[in-house]
This record gives C-alpha cells, structure tokens and sequence, in this order.
C-alpha cells in the first residue's frame, strides 16, 4: 500500500515544487501546475504541467550521461498514489549556490547583457549578433541563485569559483556544456532547438557531482522550432516565453515594472500553453502523453 501524502515531512515550497523528507537519505520532489513568470507565480495554473515536467525530466535523466539525483522509478511505491506521474524519489545533495546556464543561441538576459556590454557573463563576443544568433560554440553563462521574488543574477565564471572552488567550478562549467550538447543534439533531430537551458547540480555524500531538479523541461529550457527558425527575430516557443510574451504584450494590460502583481492567464492562453508543453514532450520523446503515469490519479 502507498503511504500517503501526510505522512512524510514538508520541507518548503518553491516556484513549482514542493518537497517532502522521506528518510535520512531521500525526498520527495513533487511537481505542481503552478507556473511562474517574472518572479511571480501565476494565480492560473496549467493543467498536467506538473506531469509533463516530470515525464520530460525522466526523459532527459535517462538521455544524457550525467549522473543525476533520481533515487527510484517514476511509479516508485515511496510515491503517494495522488502524486503518481508528477513526484519522484531523489537523493538529498548538498546543493550548489549557482545556476548552471547553457546558451546555443543569443536572446534573453543574454542578448540584454550583450547589447549593454559586448559581452554575456563576462565572455567578449563578436561585433553584430541579433536576436537568435547561434553562437559558434555553446556558452557557460552562470548566474546567482535568488531568493523568491528577485532576480537571478547573470555572474562570471570568476564568481562561480569564488562560491565553490576553481576545481568544482571547473567540473560544474564542463559537465553543463556536454549536457546541454547531448540533450540539444538529440532535441534537433526531432526538429527543435533548445537555445539555452538551465541545469542545477548537488554534491552527494561521497562528493560526486550529480544533476538535480529539472533537466530540459519548458521551464527551464528555450524551445524553438528548427524549421521556423531565422536569425534576427523572435522565435515561435514551445516554452514558458509563450507565457511571457502575453504577459508582456498589450492584450494583459500588465506593466512588469510596476507594483500590481501579474492578471489571470486567459483560457485560451492556458489551454495553449498546455498543448505546447506536451507538443515539447511528445516531439522529443517520441512518446505519447497521454501514456504517462498519472493520467488518472
């Protein structure tokens, strides 16, 4: 029998998830519908999200060589049958204060950094590039981990050695690289770019490295279309800009800057969403949605 929700631990709550202490040694990493934009979470929620973050991590976890937090299967007994499909048993690590950022491509914080200084993290680029350049070769681009409701801050390479050492820091940048490359590789043979990614790492008991949290989902990934894409423009997205983009359009009625916290999501803008995450998933994956653990849970 499974146990239930309430009899493990909360530990705390983030944007997205929620996480549980299971026993000395492992949690409870489980993901909700909640969706955060611009430091707010959302008071709309999209529906099943929670389970295509989880479904499309397992994925990547399996895809990529990195070794990584997972402490059980997906439909691991430890699981609560209310949470099947959208939690997963890991191991607890000691994690690192750094966001590991990958970039293929130039846009976002990057392209802002770029256009103010000539650079992204501290690293010169060349003279000319636009909206979407595709860079000759993939960026380590790290930046702070902030508390909820202020930014994450884009940082240099130097700082990352500051926080944990010139040797971590090193295997930190080099394993972020060669993930990104294998999950963008596989991802453009379906037909998708993942212009940038954001990876999160811990230290386990012994000191290994280890990939943690999400990996390749549309939170935490630049999806575009491969053959839509032109450089100079923005692109179409499978992610969470599709969010930011109304959020910050002219139909929201919303100023980013100001005081008055973000309005409801519209349904069609809810409903659109949604397909365009499982679109991500399915696309990438090669396997159906509707197939993932927890459909009727």
């Amino acid at each position: 029998m499974r146990p239930a929700l309430s009899d493990y631990q909360h530990l705390a709550s983030g944007k997205v998830r929620e996480l549980y202490r299971i026993d000395d040694g492992h949690l409870l990493f489980v993901a909700s519908d909640r969706i955060s934009a611009y430091d707010h979470i959302l008071d709309s929620e999209i529906p099943d999200k929670g389970r295509i973050l989880t479904a499309m991590s397992v994925f990547f976890f399996d895809l990529v060589d990195s070794p990584n937090h997972l402490a059980g299967p997906p439909d691991d007994e430890r699981i609560p049958a209310d949470v099947l499909g959208r939690a997963l048993v890991v191991e607890q690590l000691e994690m690192l204060p750094v966001e590991a950022v990958a970039r293929g491509y130039l846009t976002g914080s990057g392209l802002i950094d770029y256009q103010n200084t000539g650079a992204v993290c501290g690293i010169a680029l060349p003279a000319g590039l636009t909206e979407a350049s595709r860079f000759a070769e993939p960026l380590f681009t790290p930046a702070s981990k902030a508390e909820f409701g202020q930014h994450d801050e884009n940082i240099t390479f130097e700082d990352v050695v500051a926080a944990i050492g010139a040797e971590r820091a090193a295997e930190v940048r080099d394993r972020t690289l060669h993930t990104y490359t294998q999950g963008a590789e596989h991802a453009l043979t379906k037909g998708i770019i993942v212009a940038d990614t954001k990876f999160e790492f811990g230290v386990d008991a012994h000191g290994e490295l280890k990939l943690a949290d999400e990996v390749f989902t549309p939170d935490s990934s630049r999806y575009w279309r491969a053959d839509d894409y032109t450089e100079g423009q923005v692109q179409q997205s499978f992610d969470k800009q599709f969010v930011r983009n109304w959020l910050t359009g002219a139909e929201s009625g919303w100023d980013r800057h100001g005081d008055r916290p973000p309005p409801p999501l519209p349904p069609d803008i809810v409903a659109a969403t949604r397909a365009r995450y499982i679109e991500a998933y399915e696309r990438i994956s090669g396997l159906r949605f509707d197939d993932w653990i927890g459909g009727n849970a």
